[in-house]
């Protein structure tokens, strides 16, 4: 039984931010166009919810990364601009 619910968590964290916006908004539409029982409506708001914190994860780990290279960036120019191997810090 645990499996059925760690499954689609699995799955979803498979999902690159654009699939999972993608569907979550699929999932919306749906909802909002109504036509669906109980179950479904329920089983589509459960999924919209997973979408959305896989959303939300990619979205914080980006950035993250953003900071993270802000930082760096910030860092090498207080050390007097070398940021790299290459001569004037280019990349």
């Amino acid at each position: 039984m645990t499996s059925e619910v760690e499954q689609p968590t699995a799955m979803s964290e498979a999902l690159g931010y654009e699939q999972a916006r993608d569907e979550l908004i699929e999932v919306v539409r749906r909802l909002e166009a109504g036509g669906t029982t109980l179950e479904e409506s329920l089983a589509l708001w459960e999924r919209g919810e997973e979408l959305a914190k896989v959303c939300r994860r990619r979205l914080d780990g980006a950035r993250a990364r953003l900071d993270a290279a802000l930082a760096e960036e910030e860092a090498g120019a207080e050390d007097g601009g070398a940021g790299g191997d290459t001569p004037g810090g280019l990349s």
